[in-house]
């Protein structure tokens, strides 16, 4: 990462960003808008990525990957926050399938593509076991609480949790997530570190603390931007899936991929520079926070608002689920990875996808 000052790209595009925003809400929205705020929502990804790497590069491992993975997620858990507010009986079900599109992605896609990646231009890559190990237990604890446990917990609700229970499943999520972030950043820091690798940009001089200081500014300001712009453009996406006769639960998938783009592009340069473990770092920290942060907000909402929360995954799903998790704990069971198993998770990914728009 060099030193010299961010190019103007980086904050240009976030700058048009808000310009669209501000055009969306005096004229609403149109096909040519909606166009350009398309476009405009990629590059402002690619400038949020640009800076979360400067930010990484100062502070360091894991501290890094867990600033750009805490932003997206509070944000990412605002918009869903904001949208059960706007629409509670309708959109019941959005934090969960956006939750669970979120693990899907992260955990099929991006650590597919980046195993993939890595495994094309390495042939073999290394990581902390110690750190992955960690990070799927909590992984594993997690999802079964929120996603499977209210199908079980009391029958006469389906697929919900009842008062309590949703206070305490909050309670309990929270806690866990905070426990990993404290051996992550402190306890067992070394068991997130990058495995030592011949890498230029390892090298490099790290960012002035001025650089730093507006590189995070602009990166929140990405964020921010870049979850403003899937908000306005939910109604259009909304449409669109309407249109092409889709299940509902496709509009979780589409915001989850759009909130995941930066972590995304991030975690994938990385497995290209030969850094897996700043990929799965990356990777699985947000796969932990989505449920870790969302959650208890979303369970706050729910029990305040007296509104209506649908968590419980439905048998094909909780499938797709318990199937993610045990290739998660095979493939990343030895702390070498290959082609194989990017294949692999990728294929995963493909059949969630298929099943989710032709259920």
């Amino acid at each position: 990462m060099t030193t010299a000052a961010a190019p103007r790209w980086t904050w240009i595009w976030p700058a048009a960003a808000f310009a669209t925003l501000a055009a969306l809400a005096l004229a609403g929205s149109g096909a040519v808008l909606s166009a350009i705020a398309g476009v405009t929502l990629f590059g402002t990804v690619f400038a949020a990525v640009y800076h979360a790497e400067v930010v990484a590069h100062r502070v360091g491992e894991p501290f890094g990957t867990l600033v750009l993975a805490l932003a997206v997620t509070v944000i990412e858990a605002a918009l869903i926050v904001s949208v059960m507010i706007a629409a509670p009986a309708e959109k019941a079900g959005l934090p969960r399938d956006t939750v669970f599109a979120a693990i899907m992605i992260v955990c099929n896609g991006i650590v597919g593509a980046c195993l993939l990646m890595g495994g094309a231009r390495h042939r073999e890559q290394g990581f902390q076991l110690q750190g992955a190990s960690a990070a799927l237990a909590v992984l594993v604890a997690l999802s079964g609480l929120t996603l499977v446990l209210p199908n079980y917990a009391e029958g006469a609700l389906g697929p919900r949790f009842n008062t309590s229970q949703m206070v305490f499943a909050g309670i309990v999520s929270l806690v866990l997530y905070c426990s990993f972030v404290f051996i992550q950043t402190i306890r067992h820091r070394d068991y997130f570190l990058p495995v030592e690798v011949e890498n230029e940009e390892a090298h490099a001089p790290p960012p002035t603390p001025k650089a730093t200081v507006f590189s995070a500014a602009i990166l929140v300001v990405s964020l921010v931007a870049i979850v403003a712009l899937a908000k306005a453009l939910t109604p259009a996406i909304e449409l669109g899936i309407a249109t092409l006769g889709v299940p509902k639960a496709v509009v979780g998938i589409v915001i989850a991929g759009l909130v995941l783009l930066p972590e995304g592009l991030a975690a994938l340069n990385a497995a290209r520079n030969n850094r897996l473990q700043t990929s799965l770092n990356l990777a699985l920290g947000s796969a932990l926070a989505t449920i870790g942060l969302t959650i208890p907000a979303v369970a706050v909402v729910s029990v305040v608002l007296q509104q209506p929360l649908e968590l419980g995954l439905n048998a094909k799903d909780q499938v797709l689920l318990v199937l993610t998790l045990m290739l998660g704990i095979i493939t990343l069971g030895t702390g070498r990875t290959t082609m194989l198993q990017g294949i692999v998770h990728l294929l995963i990914f493909a059949v969630f996808l298929f099943f989710a728009v032709v259920p």
